[in-house]
């Protein structure tokens, strides 16, 4: 039989990058897409470099555009005749706080993290049915605890947390297994595309500035000290083989800690005196 076939997005850098090498490892077909597919090449060196580059396809997919996402999934149908499984790994990070931000720009961040995840889910569902497959969303342990300055990445991956949430009991009743996988801080250049430049936010910040210098303060600890990308892309991947794999799945001890006091917290004075000593 030929291997299954898995489309993941955002595959250019960190888990994506490392869950498709991982798949390929574990007998998969990876579709691994990115919007641009000009940096390809470390995913393209990593697979080489892993001895699976012959399982690992490059195509281009934006996932905040619904012609690119119909297309891609419309092309590998037609070369590969069906679809197994769905990463939905691609999403960008957003540092800010509403009063210092346009609606627009909060906007901006659920299109990429909350519609981009919609619009792949949806065009891939008929073939996940067909192929009694898996849906498989990278969202946060930030979709399970609200964090300071993170109001709208939260915002998205609450919305996502919710809707698969939802959508995993219907999926059920047609052979389509829903997951969301929460990292806590991952070492990997997700940080430097959150497009933070520290000095200028704290320019800008105003009565804000206290908080905000303690925020990225703690932030640029907690990522030093970070799980690695690769060490996540482990619990993506053992989602797609694990015979009945959890709806909710953490990648690591600290984000099942942390996930576990808020779903612990019934009104929320645990969690939120946590946060807010990020800001002192």
């Amino acid at each position: 039989m030929s291997a299954p076939t898995a489309l993941i997005t955002g595959t250019s850098t960190g888990i994506g990058l490392e869950t498709a090498v991982g798949a390929a490892r574990a007998g998969w077909r990876a579709v691994a897409t990115m919007r641009d597919v000009s940096r390809a090449d470390a995913l393209r060196r990593a697979a080489d470099a892993a001895g699976v580059a012959d399982l690992v396809e490059v195509r281009r997919l934006d996932v905040t555009d619904p012609a690119s996402v119909t297309g891609c999934v419309a092309d590998v149908i037609a070369e590969h005749g069906r679809l197994d499984a769905v990463v939905n790994n691609a999403g960008a990070g957003h540092v800010g706080t509403l009063e210092q931000e346009t609606v627009d720009d909060v906007r901006a961040v659920m299109e990429v993290n909350f519609f981009g995840v919609l619009h792949v889910s949806r065009a891939a569902l008929p073939h996940l049915r067909a192929s009694g497959g898996r849906l498989v969303t990278v969202t946060s342990v930030g979709g399970v605890v609200g964090q300071p300055f993170n109001e709208a990445y939260c915002a998205a991956k609450f919305a996502v947390e919710g809707f698969m949430e939802s959508l995993a009991p219907v999926a059920a009743t047609v052979g389509v297994t829903v997951t969301v996988v929460e990292p806590g801080a991952v070492a990997s250049e997700f940080v430097a595309n959150a497009g933070v430049d520290r000095d200028a936010a704290l320019a800008q910040a105003g009565v804000y500035a206290p908080a905000l210098r303690a925020y990225l303060e703690r932030s640029a600890g907690a990522f030093a000290a970070a799980q690695s990308p690769a060490h996540a892309a482990v619990v993506v991947v053992a989602t797609l083989t694990d015979p009945e794999p959890a709806p909710r799945v953490q990648t690591s001890t600290t984000a099942r800690q942390f996930v576990g006091a808020k779903l612990a917290d019934l009104d929320g004075r645990a969690v939120t005196t946590i946060t807010a000593g990020w800001l002192a």
